[in-house]
């Protein structure tokens, strides 16, 4: 694997197909949609702070006939406007790099989570190539996800470029 497969680390995920998910920072859908097409029962929020990627990912959600999927305009840094203890798996895909406040995102997944939901972060390597100058270790991320409550269950090689841990509420 030498690029970012969403499909793939999904799978490792043990999803069931009527899971409610969110993805924090989901940009124009390239976790979402892979996503979609695994919660065929289920409901994905798709949370960015820029209008333009969730009307881009609108347009390929009509393309592909996904209706599962809700966008959301809001900050995780403030609040993702989606409901407590609502869903069984957020996603943090490239996303954390990017954030000042990352304890805050850490708590407001926390609170739209239940209880065993799954949190799924991938991130830059930061001595991989193309990597940004503002990328986080896994080191440093595991200790903000723990302090935050959350237990690791699992660390992927998520490619060349990127890491990946998953983590349980």
């Amino acid at each position: 694997m030498a690029f970012l497969n969403p499909q793939k680390i999904l799978e490792l995920l043990g999803i069931k197909e009527n899971y409610t998910a969110a993805d924090f920072g989901s940009g124009s859908g390239g976790w979402v949609i892979p996503l979609a097409r695994l919660l065929t029962r289920g409901k994905i929020y798709a949370v960015d702070i820029l209008e333009e990627p969730l009307s881009a990912m609108r347009s390929k959600l009509k393309l592909e006939k996904l209706l599962n999927v809700e966008t959301v305009k809001a900050d995780v840094e403030k609040n993702s406007r989606l409901l407590t203890g609502s869903c069984d798996l957020v996603l943090m895909t490239n996303l954390l790099f990017e954030v000042e406040n990352k304890d805050r995102v850490f708590e407001e997944a926390k609170r739209v989570m239940k209880s065993g939901g799954k949190l799924l972060i991938v991130d830059w390597k930061r001595d991989a190539p193309l990597s940004p100058a503002t990328s986080v270790s896994p080191e440093e991320i595991r200790g903000k996800a723990e302090k935050a409550g959350f237990t690791l269950e699992k660390e992927l090689d998520a490619g060349f470029y990127h890491w990946g841990l998953i983590f349980k509420k």
